[in-house]
């Protein structure tokens, strides 16, 4: 049984797939990158910015920090907002948080877009605490936002908390800070890797995890 419940955002709680590709287009087309490769776009989804424009892209460091602030300039100013909250999602929220459990959102994307994110879609209630990443990326790998996250609720033992997640990314994020993690397929990952990355199980429906938990 686990008292903590932390939750991914992008692909687990709102389905977010056109709001950031549209973000990372804007920023590609600043360096003359006009119609980049819908698979790739997708697979921005998930990892920080920076290093998804390096390895999708080749940019340099350099590059890829300015490709960010690009991305920043365009997200924020209301595309960040055109989520939708996937199906089960919130009777799940309210239904850990009646019995008891710590409700936790837990995100590589900026702190300060994740709250106004979960405000606007009236979900702030729904959290004990949102845990995201800072802007100037000295936080922003999913183990670094859990461990932040762990700490500032005074976690005695990790083996209390699961991470639910859509990708290999909150997988690996969960257990290298002693946690569990649940995989939910109807986000951007595949059931595949999250099966690989060590999920302890792969659901497809959102009621599913109070099983679970």
């Amino acid at each position: 049984m686990y008292r903590y419940v932390f939750f991914d955002l992008d692909g687990t709680v709102t389905d977010s797939g056109t709001a950031i590709t549209n973000s990372v287009r804007y920023a590609l087309k600043k360096f003359g990158i006009d119609d980049p490769d819908p698979a790739v776009l997708r697979r921005f989804i998930g990892p920080p910015l920076v290093d998804s424009f390096m390895q999708f892209y080749g940019m340099s460091k350099e590059n890829a920090l300015l490709a960010t602030s690009y991305y920043r300039e365009f997200y924020p100013a209301g595309e960040m907002f055109n989520v939708t909250i996937y199906d089960g999602i919130v009777e799940l929220l309210g239904d850990l948080r009646e019995r008891g459990r710590v409700v936790v959102l837990a995100t590589s994307k900026p702190e300060v877009y994740a709250k106004a994110i979960i405000e606007r879609i009236g979900l702030k209630e729904c959290f004990d605490m949102i845990a995201g990443a800072t802007m100037d990326e000295s936080r922003n790998k999913k183990h670094q936002v859990i461990a932040y996250a762990l700490k500032s609720l005074g976690v005695a033992d990790a083996r209390d908390a699961v991470m639910i997640g859509d990708t290999a990314f909150d997988v690996t994020g969960a257990r290298e800070n002693g946690m569990d993690c649940i995989g939910v397929s109807f986000g951007f990952g595949t059931v595949e890797e999250l099966r690989e990355a060590g999920a302890i199980a792969v659901v497809d429906r959102a009621e599913e995890i109070l099983e679970i938990v």
